[in-house]
């Protein structure tokens, strides 16, 4: 590939040194090569930064929070595109060069949605791996990661005054602006390590969150969107349209239904105090 199509990978962290080899392994492990890695860390106490610096000199620290640091990644890039993870994913070896050629192939392309899978360790980590198999495919759950630079900047990246939902308010703009076919997927893999998932970690999460789910609300490119992801009823919908994956396993079933029920409690009650 020619250096103009070099991706640059920009990575957020914080205390993330169990997972941020792994993840830097499998970029380096890629079919595509034209890589840059950038890791933008968020004052981390453990060897975060140490173990990032093996695989590549472009480290930064940068806060307050995972908007701020991607965007300040962006700024630091060399890349034609952009691709945002996360140091708990690692890539399967062909998701740069899948991301590129798609790019290449539709001019007009303003993303690319990377489909997810879950693994970890114990019986939430299991209810996660579940809960995220129905996503698959669901436009309304899954967001655009891999972004032409040029398209990027002329949104102006990740809306900074948000935490968790910027991942769907970017790829939401880029349809608004340019249409909904302006967003397409591939087919190979991230996969999401859940770590050791308890549930009262996910419920904090979730509570946290919360905090600026109302600068995601209002605007109106989120609209469409948001009124599926904050029903209850939707997310039960889409679980219990599928009863034989549901229930293959009857303990994580109802183990599923349970945690995302309470995700929904204790964001509901998030949202109320932050209002």
């Amino acid at each position: 590939m020619k250096i103009n199509s070099l991706v640059s990978i920009i990575i957020p962290t914080k205390n993330s040194e169990s997972t941020i080899e792994e993840c830097a392994k499998s970029l380096i492990t890629q079919t595509y090569k034209d890589i840059e890695i950038i890791v933008v860390d968020n004052n981390s106490m453990d060897n975060t930064k140490e173990i990032a610096k093996k695989f590549t000199k472009l480290v930064f620290n940068m806060g307050p929070e995972r908007s701020a640091q991607r965007n300040f990644g962006a700024l630091k890039s060399k890349g034609k595109y952009l691709l945002f993870i996360d140091s708990d994913m690692e890539l399967s070896q062909n998701v740069v060069a899948d991301c590129v050629s798609l790019s290449k192939k539709n001019k007009k392309l303003g993303g690319v949605i990377i489909p997810e899978e879950s693994f970890g360790v114990g019986f939430w980590a299991e209810c996660k791996m579940l809960e995220r198999s129905f996503y698959i495919g669901v436009d309304w759950l899954e967001a655009a990661r891999f972004f032409p630079k040029k398209i990027f900047n002329q949104l102006k990246g990740y809306d900074e005054n948000q935490t968790g939902t910027e991942d769907y308010d970017l790829p939401q703009r880029i349809k608004q602006k340019f249409g909904e076919n302006s967003i397409l997927r591939i087919n190979n893999y991230i996969y999401h390590n859940e770590g050791k998932l308890a549930i009262g970690y996910t419920l904090k999460k979730k509570y946290y969150y919360t905090k600026s789910i109302g600068n995601y609300a209002k605007k109106k490119s989120n609209t469409k969107y948001f009124n599926k992801q904050a029903n209850i009823l939707e997310r039960y919908k889409l679980f219990l349209s599928h009863p034989i994956k549901l229930f293959k396993n009857p303990t994580l079933g109802f183990g599923l239904l349970f945690m995302k029920t309470s995700e929904f409690v204790v964001g509901g009650i998030g949202y109320l105090f932050k209002k």
